[in-house]
């Protein structure tokens, strides 16, 4: 009998990625709506033939590494701004799993804790100055807290004369990741200052002129040996390091995300006053499913296969369309709605709740920093409902579903600060 095969839509076009870049977020969406499929094909980044996925299944099948590989996905100004060149992303089979135990071992229960108390600590300090302030950039102040925290938890040193600039070149890694012009050579800029200012300290850490904790990052990947039994070089243990302090930066568009939440849905922060935890880990997760934050991760096939009458060729791009399923209507009952109590009983399943990545953690490509994400954003959630009080001045709070990372025009600014 022979296997079943069906033509799926074409996207037609010699070259589509303009109509990604003006369509974001919703380029996939708005095709499979289209078309009336999960799945189609298209062709991106100079014409290169792409299938584009979105659903359970479809996540199920990229994290299929029999039949889906990371290497050589990412385009090179993604590796030059967000990535890094041989990162940890860029990698596939043994060599990723033995690189993603490293990420992981830094994930304890214990770690987690010292990083939320160290974020708590650093927020009511900076609180302290906002109430002198005639207004406020949520996302900037967020951005400078998260930076001193990334790099306290990490055990990177960083003087206080130098966290405006770190925070702005950090932030630039992420900001670039779907940029073209000033943006992305901003990002790429800050790539090679950032990777030059750890090359520096790693060595430090090596030739024992710099004493970090055994437990942090930047002891853990000076450290680290590949799979050859030999250290990184200095350079890709800076990109590793870049790994864990980048993800952490990030989370201010999170917590920018999160108060817009809370300011477009009064009635849920009400529900919020010392409420229960669980009711924090509800709304959190509302805000990773309903705002936009990754749009979609490219993998490229590792072998001629069939899936779901399809013949996926051997080279060829897969694009998952991760914020298309976060809203399928197959998965999520209203999912253009925000309902934090969607939360309350859904049974945990690593393949259709995909913000940062589905999956294993352990052994495939899931974000390993996932659980420290949710933390920092309960415990921002739980600092502007029950430790501060301030005004949201009239302001520009939309946002964009075709800028990546996608933020409020206004940043979030706040007036009238005062810490309860």
């Amino acid at each position: 009998m022979m296997p079943y095969r069906e033509q799926i839509p074409i996207d037609k076009g010699l070259d589509n990625s303009l109509a990604m870049m003006k369509e974001g977020y919703l380029y996939i969406s708005n095709r499979r709506n289209r078309f009336g499929s999960d799945m189609f094909e298209t062709r991106l980044l100079g014409g290169q033939r792409a299938v584009c996925i979105a659903g359970e299944a479809a996540v199920k099948l990229f994290y299929d590494e029999s039949k889906i590989r990371r290497k050589g996905a990412a385009p090179k100004r993604i590796r030059q701004s967000i990535f890094g060149e041989k990162a940890i992303q860029t990698m596939d089979d043994a060599s990723h799993k033995h690189r993603k135990k490293l990420f992981m071992s830094l994930m304890t229960e214990k770690r987690l804790q010292d990083i939320i108390n160290i974020f708590k600590k650093e927020w009511l300090s900076a609180a302290d100055t906002w109430k002198s302030k005639e207004k406020i950039s949520l996302y900037q102040e967020a951005t400078k807290v998260l930076t001193v925290t990334a790099c306290k938890w990490a055990g990177v040193p960083l003087p206080h004369s130098d966290v405006n600039v770190r925070a702005n070149q950090l932030e630039a890694l992420f900001d670039s990741a779907a940029a073209v012009g000033p943006r992305h050579w901003k990002g790429r800029l800050s790539r090679n200052n950032l990777e030059s200012w750890l090359q520096g300290i790693i060595s430090d850490v090596r030739n024992g002129k710099h004493k970090s904790p055994e437990e942090t990052a930047l002891h853990r990947m000076s450290w680290y040996r590949d799979t050859n039994g030999e250290l990184l070089d200095t350079q890709v243990t800076a990109v590793e390091v870049l790994n864990i302090l980048r993800p952490i930066v990030a989370t201010a568009v999170y917590i920018v995300l999160t108060a817009l939440a809370l300011f477009e849905n009064p009635i849920a922060k009400k529900k919020l006053l010392h409420a229960k935890k669980g009711s924090y880990e509800m709304f959190v997760q509302e805000v990773r499913r309903y705002y936009p934050f990754f749009p979609f991760q490219a993998a490229r096939v590792r072998k001629d296969f069939l899936w779901k009458g399809h013949d996926f060729k051997k080279d060829n791009l897969v694009l998952l369309d991760m914020y298309g399923t976060n809203h399928h209507p197959d998965l999520w009952d209203n999912p253009d709605q925000f309902i934090p109590e969607r939360f309350a009983d859904k049974e945990e399943n690593p393949y259709d709740f995909i913000p940062q990545g589905g999956g294993s953690y352990y052994h495939g490509h899931r974000c390993p920093g996932e659980w420290l994400t949710i933390e920092i954003m309960k415990s921002s959630l739980d600092l502007l409902v029950n430790h501060m009080e301030y005004n949201v001045p009239v302001q520009d709070l939309s946002y964009s579903m075709m800028r990546i990372p996608s933020l409020p025009k206004s940043r979030f600014i706040m007036n009238q600060v005062t810490k309860l």
